[in-house]
């Protein structure tokens, strides 16, 4: 599984609207309503890394309201959760 992070400008008087778009796009697993920089984060998620462009370029980006996108492409997870997962004993 490939994941992308993807920071995203947008119309602020559409951020609501804009997020229930894009968390309705294959491949998109999660959108979230964040403080700072960016108004939105997108995790996508797919099997391909060609998939990657058709979700972004293909989708995000041609959503009304999405100004802009900055894509990062995630190596390796740590995750505290995914640790504790692996160690449980099933109690």
């Amino acid at each position: 599984m490939i994941t992308a992070i993807v920071l995203i400008d947008c119309a602020t008087d559409a951020i609501p609207e804009v997020a229930e778009e894009l968390a309705n796009l294959e491949g998109v697993s999660e959108v979230y309503s964040v403080a700072g920089g960016v108004d939105l984060i997108a995790i996508v998620r797919v099997r391909e890394f060609d998939h990657i462009a058709e979700v972004i370029a293909g989708g995000i980006s041609k959503v009304p309201g999405v100004l802009g996108t900055d894509t990062h492409i995630a190596f390796r997870s740590y995750s505290r959760h995914d640790l504790e997962q692996a160690f449980a004993i099933g109690f």
